[in-house]
């Protein structure tokens, strides 16, 4: 590519300057020097100022409050049923498939019917970019 005018290079000299010397650096903390530091053991995790019995009695971290406290736990028996169904391995849509649908429990049916639905609209999605 041949540039014709002179102020065409001027500008171009200009961008390489802009790029050479236009990356960022970040400044050291004031008062502390690079190497050699002879306070490099404060650089270690400092360990956790609670108590081993805050730790055992509450949810540390919970709290989304600005004003609030972090919440306590409570016996198993408080929590709601469905809590502890959450994590439970739900089926693929491949094993689904396999089973005879008219068998199948009300929420293997409705997860069948989203996961399906899913995969149809990905399939026309994919057709419809390749046309």
């Amino acid at each position: 590519m041949a540039l014709t005018r002179s102020g065409s290079w001027r500008s171009v000299i200009v961008a390489k300057e802009a790029i050479a010397f236009g990356h960022r650096t970040f400044a050291a903390a004031a008062g502390k020097s690079k190497k050699g530091s002879k306070g490099a053991a404060s650089d270690a995790p400092k360990a956790s100022i609670l108590s081993k019995e805050v730790k055992s009695t509450t949810v540390v971290g919970a709290n989304i409050l600005k004003d609030g406290t972090d919440p306590k736990i409570m016996p198993d028996s408080e929590y709601p049923d469905w809590l502890w169904h959450l994590l439970d391995k739900r089926p693929a849509l491949s094993e689904l498939r396999r089973k005879n649908i008219e068998t199948l429990p009300y929420e293997d049916l409705k997860r069948f019917v989203k996961l399906d639905n899913r995969a149809l609209i990905k399939e026309n999605n994919s057709i419809k970019a390749k046309n």
